[in-house]
């Protein structure tokens, strides 16, 4: 059995007199400490399916596990504690509290998860040791989503879900962050979700998923991923 499960998966909403199928009988699995890379255009389904993952909306029908625990099967109480402990979120636009500073941001994880890991010491894991002090306004885009990811590193995850995460930086400074993200996925055995639109970064993953129109085209299984450096952009 898989780290992750989707059996099945359907999200669907209503539009007027008719159904727009988000998910449609999604299914696949991602084993524990992959880099698993989630690709389609917009509109494929993508959000979707992170969103399911991450306890932020519930499936129409089917059934997602993750670990142990049946996400499907939570009730409210159960979801806000799986996304508070068992779950890290970086998304496109960083969203960041700009009247705190750098290191007060990635505080704010100790306020909610019990097993958190050192602040300080995360931050210069993500080499912003010397930026602690800076508010976010201070910082450029790539620093920015580095207090992000590290906001989320500090909850100390089993599971770390991406989303867009170069999406509004440059090439370079992508490269920077997804270096960061595949370290964390090396180093500490995270399990790493990454949903994307560029196709560019899908051979980072140990295994890539590709959807269409809220269903799964294709799952790749990449024995060789490439490195960082080797994206063409």
């Amino acid at each position: 059995m898989s780290y992750i499960t989707f059996d099945q998966v359907c999200k669907d909403y209503p539009a007027g007199d008719s159904v727009v199928h988000a998910a449609d009988h999604v299914s696949f699995g991602i084993e524990k400490g992959e880099l698993c890379v989630i690709l389609g255009h917009s509109g494929a389904g993508k959000t979707t399916v992170l969103n399911l993952l991450g306890g932020m909306d519930r499936a129409t029908s089917g059934r997602i596990a993750v670990g142990d625990r049946i996400v499907t099967d939570m009730n409210d109480r159960q979801l806000t504690e799986y996304r508070r402990l068992d779950v890290g979120f970086v998304f496109q636009f960083y969203n960041l509290m700009h009247n705190l500073t750098a290191l007060e941001n990635v505080e704010l994880a100790q306020q909610v998860c019990p097993n958190a890991l050192n602040p300080v010491q995360v931050m210069e894991q993500v080499g912003l040791g010397d930026r602690m002090n800076n508010f976010p306004a201070q910082l450029s885009g790539g620093e920015q989503q580095r207090v992000s990811i590290a906001r989320a590193l500090c909850k100390n995850p089993a599971l770390l879900l991406c989303d867009e995460p170069t999406g509004a930086l440059d090439s370079k400074t992508g490269e920077q962050v997804l270096e960061l993200l595949t370290r964390l996925c090396r180093d500490y055995s995270t399990t790493v979700v990454i949903i994307t639109h560029n196709a560019s970064i899908a051979p980072l993953g140990n295994r890539i998923i590709r959807l269409k129109n809220g269903m799964v085209q294709e799952v790749t299984i990449n024995e060789h991923p490439i490195r960082v450096e080797e994206i063409q952009w």
